[in-house]
């Protein structure tokens, strides 16, 4: 007989991936709105604007998430349901030829060449496996798949070079492959959000989905200050400033797991074995350029499966410097990069430091 299992997950206030700390001083124009949305509280931060201006961006802001989220949702009625229900008829001898939503096509090329870039471990193809592990629901049970079904949709082999895109219409030949682009919709959230935002002259601001945030401008004469969450007790890990055009984003085993019999099974699938990984609590990382947002939601995806022997050259791989890496077992290492950028809330750890990859 099993011990008893548990569904843990973070309560609402320590959901967030990281938490924002924004101090606000007397006299200052700040302008906050909350929401629920890609199944997290998201908070949208805007500094020095007029209320009225700043309310009407953020609205616009919140309904573009909103928007995406019924497009993007993996198991909810939507775009890619449909698209995914359409896949699962397709055989290697009969593929499928499905024209796609416009919004789809260069988000699907997009998670493709970065799946590519990160070796397969951040496959948005396994959405099958995600749903088998029983993560495909906001009220999952605590319970082992079959391992003999986590074989055969292993040896099934689905990737995202499974399918073709030519102009509008997507061709797929893998009925195992199942589309989940919770590794990258809050990513690409960030980068549409900051640029509409500074198409309307709004400079100055803070997006954040979950812990996945991007900043715009300062706080003032401040840099934006953001927390780093602790994957074992609630609070921050440390705290650090995040500039303009940066994005910081995380992976963690603490946000969506349970246990069973003492074990952690988190919502991070090792394509390779089809299981959780579990040598990694939470690694962060922090990207720039035009596309942060994507790349910091997308690029600690594989450096969390690769583990404390290859997180290394994975990041170096998808072309992060800064990132803080924490193993099973508590070990912090952090490129020499990220922990000049850090400040240790007490007691703070003992860091490995080492050189970018």
């Amino acid at each position: 007989m099993s011990n008893p299992s548990r569904v843990l997950r973070a309560p609402y206030g320590f959901w967030a991936l990281l938490l924002v700390l924004l101090l606000t001083g007397c006299g200052e124009r700040i302008h906050k709105q909350q929401s629920y949305v890609f199944g997290t509280l998201v908070e949208i931060t805007i500094y020095g604007e007029e209320e009225d201006k700043a309310r009407r961006v953020t609205d616009q802001v919140l309904r573009d998430f909103d928007e995406m989220h019924q497009t993007l949702h993996a198991w909810q009625p939507g775009s890619l349901e449909r698209l995914n229900g359409l896949i699962a008829l397709a055989t290697p001898q009969a593929p499928i030829r499905i024209a796609l939503p416009p919004g789809l096509i260069s988000t699907l090329t997009d998670a493709a060449r970065l799946s590519e870039q990160g070796e397969h471990l951040f496959n948005p193809a396994i959405g099958n496996l995600v749903r088998l592990w029983g993560f495909h629901s906001d009220t999952f049970e605590p319970r082992l798949p079959d391992p003999k079904e986590i074989a055969r949709l292993v040896k099934a082999n689905p990737r995202m070079s499974d399918f073709k895109i030519t102009g509008v219409m997507l061709e797929a030949g893998n009925p195992a492959m199942r589309l989940d682009l919770g590794g990258y919709a809050k990513g690409y959230a960030l980068d549409l959000a900051a640029a509409y935002l500074k198409s309307q002259g709004v400079n100055n601001a803070l997006i954040n989905i979950g812990g996945n945030i991007m900043a715009l401008g300062k706080k003032g004469s401040q840099a934006w200050k953001v927390g780093i969450q602790h994957p074992r007790r609630a609070g921050a890990l440390a705290m650090l400033e995040l500039h303009d055009g940066e994005a910081i984003g995380t992976s963690g085993d603490y946000q969506r797991f349970f246990e069973v019999n003492g074990k952690r099974y988190c919502h991070l699938i090792d394509p390779r074995s089809g299981w959780p990984a579990d040598q990694t609590q939470a690694v962060t990382v922090i990207a720039h350029g035009p596309h942060a947002g994507t790349l910091s939601d997308v690029s600690s995806k594989p450096l969390f499966i690769a583990g404390p022997g290859d997180w290394r050259r994975m990041a170096k791989k998808m072309g992060i410097g800064e990132v803080l890496f924490i193993a099973a077992d508590g070990g912090v290492s952090a490129t020499r990069a990220m922990n000049g950028r850090l400040i240790w809330e007490k007691p703070a750890p003992a860091v490995k430091v080492v050189e970018a990859p």
